[in-house]
């Protein structure tokens, strides 16, 4: 027992002696500590992305680590570790046992071939609103070394959700599949998708009142680089969204900040595969998405008291499709709010469809696609419109556009009808010189002083008291109501919002 005391002690006092010793070389200067200053500097990570992945249910806090090595036979000194909000992140930093509580760690050395250890760690409310702690947290830790820049990706939960398929999906693939059964989505808590799912064989139910929140940003995977956040049907997949006035199913980015309340493009989209059959929205708003919905070739979609906007591209694109749509309003698009391409079949009535502040149309019209790259040749489908009781209107001088690939001279393929619309035309009319006396009761948005909407500036697109869309339009059977419920009168008003008193 002394025998190890004595090698115990001795040990202690030969450790203690090379420290001073380095320490009397250190002040001497005969010890030179050499650095590692190239601006290439590169520093090596035990992880890339630290993911907190406990999906909280009450207060609590989480920590995770990572190792920084310096794979130099020099000394490296990091100008900073810091978090990318500073002080208003949700996340905390310790380096190598210092806590850092402005989340900024200046001048950090690691010795040559050795490594330091980073904590991080997030507390989270599941209980605090979505703005204070959103469904996913991300964030980048900085460090750079020398000028140069790297990043480790921080990802927390910060909601008891619904994560599907699971909160570590962020670019990759996922498939919804129910043996062509239904699937409910009738939880209480959101649903927030990470990654792209794909609806095969099943059909996904969204009963009144369900909230789908989905995760966008840049995905890079084998499929090459692409926007995520995806809600996609193959052919024996489809959607049935049925919310009422008083619960409606909300679909849109999961950002729920108020600074990104009006932020387009923050997710892909909801996508109809070829085929996709029985898809249908009533009551839904579908908005903050790149393209709001792409029904693709041979795919069928009913829409009802549908709302779709603040989309960085088109609000609802049907190509070569069947689409109804019924009291709906589209508007505040990157592109067209509606674009109908290379043919199909649509029935649109009672809908709202407006284009302000860009330089696309409210509503574009064409039956063919190219087959080279500068259109000399094309493929005709066969297009069948019918247009009644709708707004199409905008800031511009047209907002409606129609290309016959024919010139007219294949009737049978251009069967394009309006009754009772408010339009806003005027080039259109060269190409098209009959289309107003064509356009069975319809009325030309042409003034910019006819009154109109009750707010564009606000996103009210109920009608003005002296609106020019009051009483003009006609009597739908099965059409008895508008897009909040509302009873329709027996003079009808032209649009999706039935004028209240």
């Amino acid at each position: 027992m002394n025998f190890h005391i004595y090698n115990t002690l001795h040990r202690i006092a030969e450790t203690s002696l090379l420290i001073l010793f380095v320490l009397l070389l250190l002040m001497s200067g005969c010890f030179k500590i050499d650095y590692y200053t190239q601006q290439d500097a590169q520093l090596t990570f035990s992880k890339d992305t630290l993911r907190f992945d406990t999906v909280f249910t009450s207060v609590g806090s989480a920590t995770r680590s990572l190792r920084i090595r310096n794979p130099y036979d020099q000394f490296v000194r990091i100008g900073r570790i810091s978090l990318e909000n500073g002080t208003q992140s949700k996340f905390r930093i310790n380096v190598d046992g210092v806590s850092y509580p402005d989340g900024l760690a200046e001048d950090v050395e690691i010795w040559p071939k050795d490594s330091i250890w980073v904590f991080v760690e997030v507390t989270v409310d599941p209980d605090d609103p979505l703005s204070a702690s959103p469904f996913i947290i991300d964030e980048n830790l900085q460090i750079e070394t020398n000028g140069n820049q790297q990043v480790i990706v921080l990802e927390a939960w910060g909601q008891n959700a619904n994560y599907i398929p699971n909160n570590q999906f962020k670019g990759q693939l996922a498939v919804l599949s129910c043996d062509l059964e239904q699937i409910n989505w009738d939880d209480p808590r959101p649903y927030v998708i990470y990654g792209a799912l794909f609806i095969d064989s099943c059909t996904l139910h969204l009963p009144a009142g369900t909230r789908v929140y989905v995760h966008g940003g840049i995905a890079r995977n084998d499929l090459g680089i692409y926007n995520d956040g995806l809600i996609w049907t193959l052919s024996q997949g489809r959607i049935v969204s049925e919310g009422t006035v008083d619960a409606p199913v909300i679909i849109q980015g999961d950002r729920l900040e108020s600074e990104f309340g009006d932020v387009p493009g923050q997710w892909g989209g909801i996508r109809l595969g070829p085929g996709s059959k029985g898809n249908a929205f009533s009551h839904t708003t579908i908005k903050n998405s790149i393209v709001g919905i792409r029904a693709d070739s041979a795919s069928t979609l009913n829409l009802s008291n549908v709302r779709i906007y603040n989309n960085a591209n088109v609000g609802l694109l049907g190509i070569h499709c069947s689409i109804q749509a019924t009291n709906s309003l589209f508007y505040n698009q990157g592109a067209q709010s509606v674009a109908f391409t290379y043919g199909g079949n649509y029935q649109i009535d009672y809908c709202t469809i407006a284009s302000y502040g860009n330089t696309a149309d409210a509503v574009y019209l064409d039956n063919f696609t190219c087959l080279t790259d500068d259109c000399s040749s094309v493929r005709i489908y066969r297009l069948i419109a019918s247009w009644r009781n709708c707004i199409l209107t905008g800031s511009g001088t047209d907002e409606l556009n129609m290309v016959d690939g024919t010139a007219g001279k294949e009737p049978f393929a251009w069967e394009v009808s309006f009754a009772n619309c408010v339009v806003r035309v005027d080039d259109l009319l060269d190409q098209y010189p009959n289309f107003l006396s064509q356009c069975h009761d319809c009325i030309e948005n042409k003034d910019y002083s006819d009154p109109l909407f009750a707010s564009v500036d606000m996103g009210q697109y109920q009608l003005d008291t002296l609106s020019i869309a009051q009483d003009k339009a006609r009597i739908i059977p099965g059409i008895s109501a508008d897009i909040d419920d509302n009873p329709r009168g027996e003079l009808p008003d032209i649009g999706c919002f039935e004028r209240q008193e």
